[in-house]
Protein backbone atom coordinates (compact mmCIF):
# COMPACT_ATOMS: atom_id res chain seq x y z
CA UNK A 1 0.00 0.00 0.00
CA UNK A 2 1.12 3.06 -1.05
CA UNK A 3 -0.52 6.74 0.89
CA UNK A 4 -0.81 9.86 -1.13
CA UNK A 5 -1.32 13.10 0.51
CA UNK A 6 -3.63 15.51 -0.90
CA UNK A 7 -3.49 19.38 -0.56
CA UNK A 8 -6.23 18.77 2.41
CA UNK A 9 -4.43 17.69 5.75
CA UNK A 10 -4.85 14.07 6.82
CA UNK A 11 -7.36 13.41 3.61
CA UNK A 12 -5.12 10.56 1.87
CA UNK A 13 -5.27 8.64 -1.19
CA UNK A 14 -4.35 4.88 -0.48
CA UNK A 15 -3.07 2.87 -3.39
CA UNK A 16 -3.12 -0.92 -3.41
CA UNK A 17 -1.08 -3.36 -4.51
CA UNK A 18 -3.38 -6.35 -6.36
CA UNK A 19 -1.93 -9.74 -7.26
CA UNK A 20 -3.17 -10.76 -9.92
CA UNK A 21 -2.62 -14.22 -11.74
CA UNK A 22 -4.73 -16.02 -13.77
CA UNK A 23 -7.29 -17.09 -11.62
CA UNK A 24 -7.83 -13.44 -11.12
CA UNK A 25 -6.96 -10.88 -8.55
CA UNK A 26 -6.27 -10.03 -4.76
CA UNK A 27 -6.38 -6.91 -3.10
CA UNK A 28 -5.52 -5.70 0.71
CA UNK A 29 -8.37 -3.51 1.58
CA UNK A 30 -6.68 -2.57 4.73
CA UNK A 31 -3.28 -3.46 6.72
CA UNK A 32 -2.99 -1.89 10.15
CA UNK A 33 0.95 -1.83 10.67
CA UNK A 34 1.08 -0.32 6.58
CA UNK A 35 -1.69 2.26 7.54
CA UNK A 36 0.17 3.32 10.81
CA UNK A 37 2.21 6.06 9.40
CA UNK A 38 -1.56 7.94 8.37
CA UNK A 39 -3.10 7.13 11.04
CA UNK A 40 -1.79 5.10 14.16
CA UNK A 41 -4.32 2.25 15.88
CA UNK A 42 -7.04 2.89 13.20
CA UNK A 43 -9.69 0.26 13.93
CA UNK A 44 -12.71 -0.03 11.77
CA UNK A 45 -16.25 -0.61 13.92
CA UNK A 46 -18.64 -0.46 10.91
CA UNK A 47 -18.31 -1.91 7.06
CA UNK A 48 -21.29 -0.74 4.64
CA UNK A 49 -21.76 -1.19 0.96
CA UNK A 50 -23.53 1.05 -1.42
CA UNK A 51 -25.36 0.52 -4.96
CA UNK A 52 -26.17 3.52 -7.19
CA UNK A 53 -28.31 2.48 -10.32
CA UNK A 54 -28.15 5.71 -12.13
CA UNK A 55 -24.85 7.51 -13.96
CA UNK A 56 -24.75 10.66 -12.74
CA UNK A 57 -26.80 10.16 -9.18
CA UNK A 58 -25.06 12.18 -6.43
CA UNK A 59 -24.85 10.63 -2.77
CA UNK A 60 -23.64 13.19 0.27
CA UNK A 61 -22.49 15.39 1.59
CA UNK A 62 -22.56 13.60 4.67
CA UNK A 63 -20.96 13.21 7.84
CA UNK A 64 -21.09 13.12 11.58
CA UNK A 65 -20.56 15.38 14.92
CA UNK A 66 -18.33 14.54 17.94
CA UNK A 67 -18.56 12.18 19.34
CA UNK A 68 -19.30 10.38 16.42
CA UNK A 69 -16.91 11.68 14.01
CA UNK A 70 -15.72 9.49 11.91
CA UNK A 71 -13.25 8.43 10.09
CA UNK A 72 -14.09 6.29 6.48
CA UNK A 73 -12.06 4.64 4.29
CA UNK A 74 -13.66 4.50 0.48
CA UNK A 75 -13.28 2.53 -1.95
CA UNK A 76 -15.05 1.65 -5.48
CA UNK A 77 -15.93 -2.08 -5.93
CA UNK A 78 -17.92 -1.90 -9.31
CA UNK A 79 -18.55 0.68 -12.03
CA UNK A 80 -16.70 4.00 -11.44
CA UNK A 81 -17.71 7.27 -8.92
CA UNK A 82 -16.09 10.98 -8.77
CA UNK A 83 -15.44 10.91 -5.12
CA UNK A 84 -15.62 14.21 -2.98
CA UNK A 85 -14.62 15.27 0.64
CA UNK A 86 -14.93 18.73 1.91
CA UNK A 87 -13.02 20.07 4.74
CA UNK A 88 -15.02 21.03 7.65
CA UNK A 89 -13.32 21.26 10.19
CA UNK A 90 -13.41 24.29 12.48
CA UNK A 91 -9.91 26.09 12.14
CA UNK A 92 -8.75 24.33 9.02
CA UNK A 93 -6.62 26.00 6.65
CA UNK A 94 -8.11 24.46 4.07
CA UNK A 95 -11.93 25.24 6.01
CA UNK A 96 -14.71 24.35 3.03
CA UNK A 97 -12.01 23.60 0.28
CA UNK A 98 -12.83 20.01 -1.05
CA UNK A 99 -10.86 17.65 -3.35
CA UNK A 100 -12.60 14.75 -5.40
CA UNK A 101 -11.35 11.69 -7.33
CA UNK A 102 -11.93 9.16 -9.51
CA UNK A 103 -12.46 5.90 -7.91
CA UNK A 104 -13.25 2.70 -10.36
CA UNK A 105 -13.22 -0.83 -9.24
CA UNK A 106 -10.43 -1.09 -12.11
CA UNK A 107 -7.84 1.21 -10.47
CA UNK A 108 -6.36 0.19 -7.63
CA UNK A 109 -7.31 3.76 -5.29
CA UNK A 110 -8.77 4.37 -1.84
CA UNK A 111 -9.59 7.13 -0.03
CA UNK A 112 -9.28 7.48 3.69
CA UNK A 113 -11.40 10.49 4.53
CA UNK A 114 -10.77 11.88 8.39
CA UNK A 115 -12.43 13.12 11.14
CA UNK A 116 -14.37 16.60 10.20
CA UNK A 117 -14.87 16.09 6.51
CA UNK A 118 -18.10 15.59 4.67
CA UNK A 119 -18.03 12.68 2.18
CA UNK A 120 -20.26 12.05 -0.91
CA UNK A 121 -19.72 11.17 -4.42
CA UNK A 122 -21.41 10.82 -8.11
CA UNK A 123 -22.27 8.24 -10.34
CA UNK A 124 -19.99 7.80 -13.29
CA UNK A 125 -21.53 4.81 -14.41
CA UNK A 126 -24.55 3.02 -13.96
CA UNK A 127 -24.55 0.27 -11.23
CA UNK A 128 -21.54 1.28 -9.21
CA UNK A 129 -21.22 -0.41 -5.62
CA UNK A 130 -18.89 1.76 -3.24
CA UNK A 131 -17.75 -0.25 -0.07
CA UNK A 132 -17.34 2.18 3.22
CA UNK A 133 -15.32 1.10 6.33
CA UNK A 134 -15.75 3.06 8.86
CA UNK A 135 -14.30 3.87 12.76
CA UNK A 136 -17.36 4.57 14.27
CA UNK A 137 -20.97 3.52 14.22
CA UNK A 138 -23.43 5.44 12.41
CA UNK A 139 -25.77 7.37 14.81
CA UNK A 140 -28.70 9.57 13.69
CA UNK A 141 -28.53 12.24 16.66
CA UNK A 142 -24.93 13.01 15.49
CA UNK A 143 -25.18 13.04 11.31
CA UNK A 144 -25.04 16.06 9.79
CA UNK A 145 -24.88 17.07 5.81
CA UNK A 146 -24.16 19.92 3.46
CA UNK A 147 -25.50 20.34 0.05
CA UNK A 148 -23.93 18.86 -2.80
CA UNK A 149 -24.63 22.22 -4.78
CA UNK A 150 -23.80 24.18 -2.25
CA UNK A 151 -22.41 27.53 -3.99
CA UNK A 152 -19.92 27.99 -1.19
CA UNK A 153 -18.71 25.22 -1.87
CA UNK A 154 -18.33 25.02 -5.80
CA UNK A 155 -18.19 21.59 -5.97
CA UNK A 156 -17.08 20.88 -9.72
CA UNK A 157 -19.37 17.51 -10.32
CA UNK A 158 -18.02 16.13 -13.81
CA UNK A 159 -21.56 15.37 -15.19
CA UNK A 160 -25.04 16.70 -14.86
CA UNK A 161 -26.57 15.76 -11.39
CA UNK A 162 -29.31 13.62 -12.65
CA UNK A 163 -30.81 12.22 -9.42
CA UNK A 164 -30.04 13.24 -5.66
CA UNK A 165 -32.41 11.72 -3.03
CA UNK A 166 -34.80 13.78 -0.67
CA UNK A 167 -32.67 13.98 2.54
CA UNK A 168 -29.49 15.07 0.63
CA UNK A 169 -32.22 17.48 -1.57
CA UNK A 170 -33.08 19.09 1.97
CA UNK A 171 -30.09 19.68 3.28
CA UNK A 172 -29.21 23.32 4.35
CA UNK A 173 -26.91 25.31 2.67
CA UNK A 174 -24.15 27.28 4.37
CA UNK A 175 -24.23 29.93 6.05
CA UNK A 176 -21.83 33.09 7.35
CA UNK A 177 -22.71 31.66 10.86
CA UNK A 178 -21.45 28.10 10.30
CA UNK A 179 -17.62 27.78 12.07
CA UNK A 180 -17.15 23.95 11.03
CA UNK A 181 -17.45 20.91 13.20
CA UNK A 182 -14.60 19.65 15.64
CA UNK A 183 -12.84 16.57 14.39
Amino acid sequence: MKMHPTPLQGLTIVETAPIRDERGEFVRVFCADECSAMRPNLHWTQVNMSRTFRRGAVRGMHFQRPPAAEAKLIRCVRGRVFDVAVDLREESPTFLRWHGIELSADEPLQYFIPEGFAHGFQALTDDAHMLYLHTVAWDRAHEGGVRHDDPALAIAWPLPVTQVSEKDRDLPLLDAAFAGVRA
